[in-house]
């Protein structure tokens, strides 16, 4: 049986109230199971709401949606790493795919960020993924393995394999279309050849299906040997549908 990982990234959704109900209501039906590990992603603004629900329950983490990759200095709307870690985050994603294609964010803002990640003892959940032109171009292993490489250059292998790695085709996060099992097992074993290289471990990181992933979908994806869970978008804002999705049963 893997170790699965449920994570869910909230995006712009939940203000404080919302959040501490979301919480109230997923606790109460939530028991904790050893084989997976629950991740939540709330804006910045809400995170504290999030670590006051969730204060007695260590089973379930906690991180933030992006971080800037300087420790602190003149940098007005961001929040470090060591903020977040100060705020009770555990996790940082890094390179989703909006940051990267809504904000602009580069390869080598991505290697910075994750490093700061490092810092600050938080862990990087570093997003790699290609758009639907780059798809249908040929270019997906291409694409997502300089994103990875670009990602973890100049870490060691130790650091490399504390890390989380998300899979999230550009093409299919927040349109209803995903990719297949098969084929997202398929980009994972690519991804998980080169993390092997640069770890020196089998299977050491943990990758992440991340892309319109349902209750309809998520028990076949989370059965792939290469899938070792999930980042999960609207599915993870009820209480309920989380629930049944974070408690779906190893295939």
């Amino acid at each position: 049986m893997k170790h699965l990982i449920f994570a869910g990234n909230w995006k712009m959704n939940h203000a404080p109230a919302d959040a501490a109900a979301f919480v109230r209501d997923f606790l109460a039906h939530y028991q904790r199971m050893k084989d997976r590990t629950i991740i939540l992603f709330p804006p910045a603004l809400t995170l504290p709401a999030v670590v006051h629900g969730l204060k007695e329950r260590n089973d379930i983490q906690i991180g933030v949606q992006n971080i800037h990759w300087e420790d602190k200095g003149a940098f007005t709307g961001e929040n470090s790493a060591a903020i977040a870690r100060g705020a009770g985050a555990k996790y940082a994603l890094v390179g989703h795919s909006e940051r990267r294609h809504l904000f602009g964010e580069t390869d080598a803002e991505t290697r910075k960020k994750v490093g700061a990640a490092f810092r600050a003892g938080l862990i990087p959940v570093l997003c790699v993924g290609e758009t639907l032109i780059q798809r249908e171009r040929g270019e997906t292993n291409d694409v997502v393995l300089r994103q990875l490489r670009a990602g973890i250059e100049g870490l060691d292998g130790q650091h490399v394999s504390q890390m989380v790695v998300a899979y999230e085709p550009v093409w299919a996060i927040g349109t209803g279309k995903n990719a297949t099992p098969t084929d997202a097992n398929d980009v994972h074993t690519v991804l998980r050849d080169t993390l092997r290289q640069a770890t020196e471990r089998v299977g050491g990181v943990p990758i992440l299906y991340g892309g319109s992933v349902s209750l309809a979908n998520v028990q076949a994806l989370v059965s792939q040997p290469e899938v070792d869970g999930v980042l999960v978008g609207g599915a993870s804002l009820d209480a309920g549908g989380w629930h049944s999705m974070v408690t779906t049963k190893q295939g």
